[in-house]
This record gives C-alpha cells, structure tokens and sequence, in this order.
C-alpha cells in the first residue's frame, strides 16, 4: 500500500504516444481523479489514463523540482527512464492497490 508522500508520475495514453508528467502527495487519489476527468484538461482530451512511471520523494520540493526536470527532457529520454522500470509500458495502476 502507498501512504501518502510526494510523487511524480507519468500517465500514458494507449498507444504510448502522449506523456504528462505531475507531481502530487497522494498518488493513488491522483489517479482517481484523472480516471474520473477530474483531473488535468490535458489529460482527459488526450485520454491518458495509464500509468507508467513514478517515483517517490521525502519532500514535495523534490518531487517539484523532479517534475520540472523531466518536463525538459526529450521525449527519447523520458522513454528510456520509464523502460528502466517498466520495461513493457504496461499500464502500473494496479501496483497501487
């Protein structure tokens, strides 16, 4: 189980094309409001509703600063990252349960 604490994530949509990356203290709750549109605009018009990548942090000013990294890099680089731990681009979501 995931207590809360600040993460950044990547969300996907199906065909592995569009990536958004964010950062939140409650990740499992996150999630939930993307799947339910109550999320980010950019997440619900272009359905990115999978899961592929996060990562943990003791402080939500890490985790800011993660997601400002990751926003600047390529798109090439984001991929590798999330193949490095999820090597197939499944969708992670029930890793949360």
């Amino acid at each position: 189980m995931l207590i809360k604490q600040p993460y950044v994530y990547i969300m996907s949509n199906s065909y592995r094309t569009t990536f958004y990356i964010g950062v939140t203290s409650d990740l499992r709750a996150r999630i939930w409001q993307h799947l339910n549109n109550e999320g980010s605009l950019f997440v619900k018009k272009y359905r990115l509703f999978d899961l592929m990548y996060y990562e943990s942090f003791d402080r939500i000013t890490d985790a800011i600063d993660r997601e400002k990294q990751l926003k600047n890099w390529h798109r090439d680089w984001k991929i590798n990252l999330i193949k490095s731990i999820n090597p197939e681009m499944k969708d992670l979501k029930h890793e949360l349960d």
